[in-house]
């Protein structure tokens, strides 16, 4: 039985003993502080009420009653009530050292689990509009949906990614509108998205004045629904200049998505899902539109307009069962997208429950805060995009500024693989350390900050640790023979509690879709390996087996570092 199990278990019998309570449910949380112990339960706390008529005057006694009446397991080295109610848990020293050599075996599989194994689940992310930058705003959707596709990999599920690219809907009826209006539609191939983006607005601009042009818009878009030659042509050709954009980005970003099935390819599948709704008195017909009703207190979910044209609603449904039909069964569908399409949502979900192939699936929104300019939210409307490339070259250049200064004799091909890492990584970090809900106001001080909790002071500190490896004069940087009874320094037993730590972190971010547990992990290591390394000498010591101890929990600390950032979709360095 695992450590945590056996514990879990000894305290409801500890609990029958101190109060004649059968505590059936028992949750075991890490301190934030891990001198505090492994794991800590609040039960004292939140059960005293019912336990006031047996003379137990605070929660900090009960936590003490059932402290004394905990029955001793070998694997803690002892077990504290402190105010003002925890009852905390100390693993043994022997216990937790074992850890490192874990960590030497299992290398870059540290921290996997198999809590997902024979579970399929589809993440639906990063999803750039057509013929619009890839903006800043993308970004969340982008990186955090690469972490979580990441750490349900790691986690043992079957994952699959899916690129839902926005490229069918009214506002390609507007563009269509636009370009034949104030531009040639024979010179489409050599506009970039950045003309494509002024047209749009100017159609936006234009309709603020003659309202009439939004029906022009919407007779676009349903004659390309309709097949229509000339439509589909200008639409291709806009999707074409998109993605030679979106493919520059991401290769930036270093990210590569299973699948790219854009929201035209779910327009032959419509015509059988509303059929297939009708059948089963699903949907039916209000005011001329086909709708499904969803609830009292929510909006119905529109399939077909009055002049029968689609909605992003009947898409999505369409793609829900094409995707339980290709990958399923499926366990889970996640969608990373942003928190102003909550409504949305709910109406998808409830939707698609009433269909026989959406009924047993595990929906899941994941509704990051937006990124904001300081005046407000971006708005292609209004032209106010920055785009993502700019952002990440910026950052890049930003980045080998500094490393022209700590390094000058370094080659110039070096010089640009390391500013690329730091760049990147920062960028992405500054987004994954913040909870997924938080808005997020765009500041280049803040995005491009190398000091402190960012990824160049990760990074730092895992080169640091490989330039120990690199001045010591061991051979065997496998280090599977060495004394880990060695390790007492009080830096030392706390850089390993935190190491111990790390399986637990990768499940309870992976169930709480929330990447920022890991940034806040490594910090916290990287902070408390940074302290162990000025303290205590690794290299150089009169004991030669302790520093081949030390030099263990150095590759181990290391290694950890490079699997949380992996996790994160940052490179970790070998020097900086």
């Amino acid at each position: 039985m695992e450590t945590k199990e056996k514990i879990k278990q000894g305290l409801r019998k500890a609990i029958f003993k101190a109060t004649g309570l059968r505590a059936a449910k028992i949750e075991l949380e890490q301190p934030e502080n891990a001198s505090y112990g492994e794991w800590s339960s609040n039960f004292a706390m939140t059960r005293f009420k019912e336990l006031r008529d047996k003379n137990i005057r605070s929660p900090l006694e009960l936590a003490q009653k059932v402290v004394d009446n905990f029955a001793p397991l070998k694997t803690l080295e002892r077990i504290e009530a402190v105010p003002p109610g925890f009852i905390n848990f100390h693993l043994s020293p022997r216990l937790l050292q074992s850890q490192i050599k874990q960590i030497l075996v299992e290398k870059e599989k540290y921290g996997s689990n198999k809590n997902g194994k024979g579970k399929v689940v589809v993440i639906d992310y990063s999803s750039p509009n057509i013929a619009k930058p890839f903006g800043i705003g993308h970004l969340r959707s982008t990186i955090i949906g690469q972490a979580i596709y990441n750490l349900f990999k790691f986690s043992g599920y079957k994952i699959i990614g899916d690129n839902h690219l926005g490229d069918w809907g009214t506002q390609f009826g507007k563009l269509i509108y636009a370009i034949k209006a104030w531009s040639d539609p024979k010179k489409i191939s050599q506009m970039s998205v950045k003309d494509l983006v002024d047209l749009y607005v100017r159609f936006h601009d234009e309709a603020e004045k003659k309202p009439e042009l939004e029906e022009e818009g919407r007779l676009w878009f349903k004659k390309l629904e309709g097949g229509d030659k000339e439509a589909k042509k200008i639409w291709q050709q806009c999707t074409k200049i998109s993605l030679k954009e979106f493919e520059r980005v991401y290769k930036l970003l270093g990210i590569k998505i299973d699948y790219a099935f854009a929201e035209s390819y779910y327009k032959d599948k419509t015509s059988e899902l509303i059929e297939e709704a009708k059948r089963l008195g699903i949907a039916k017909k209000s005011r001329g539109a086909l709708v499904i009703k969803v609830g009292r207190e929510i909006p119905p979910v529109l399939l077909l307009k009055t002049d029968e044209a689609t909605t992003y609603h009947t898409r999505d449904l369409a793609a829900i069962k094409f995707r339980q039909k290709k990958f399923g069964p499926l366990e889970e569908i996640i969608y990373e997208v942003g928190a102003d399409h909550k409504l949305h949502f709910i109406q998808l979900f409830s939707a698609a429950k009433k269909f026989p192939w959406g009924r047993n699936l595990k929906y899941t929104h994941i509704a990051h805060g937006m990124m904001r300019l300081q005046g407000g939210k971006m708005s292609t409307r209004k032209g106010q995009i920055i785009p993502l490339e700019d952002i990440l070259l910026e950052a890049i250049k930003r980045a080998k500024e500094i490393v022209e200064k700590n390094n000058p004799e370094m080659k110039k091909s070096e010089k640009e693989k390391i500013a690329k890492t730091i760049g990147i990584g920062a960028v992405k970090y500054n987004d994954l350390s913040q909870h997924y809900d938080k808005d997020i106001i765009f500041s280049w001080e803040r995005m491009l900050n190398l000091q402190g909790n960012s990824a160049p002071y990760l990074q730092y500190t895992i080169a640091r640790a490989k330039s120990i490896l690199t001045k010591s004069e061991t051979t065997d940087l496998g280090l599977k023979n060495f004394d880990e009874k060695k390790l007492t320094h009080q830096k030392e037993t706390m850089v390993i509690k935190l190491l111990a730590r790390f399986p637990e972190i990768i499940q309870k971010a992976a169930a709480n879709y929330s990447p920022n547990l890991i940034c806040n992990y490594l910090f916290t290591l990287a902070q408390n390996f940074n302290n162990l390394y000025e303290t205590v000498p690794v290299l150089n010591t009169k004991d030669k087996a302790l520093e081949k101890a030390r030099l263990a929990l150095v590759v181990a600390t290391s290694q950890v570092m490079e699997n949380g950032l992996r996790l994160l979709g940052i490179a970790s360095l070998e020097k900086m």
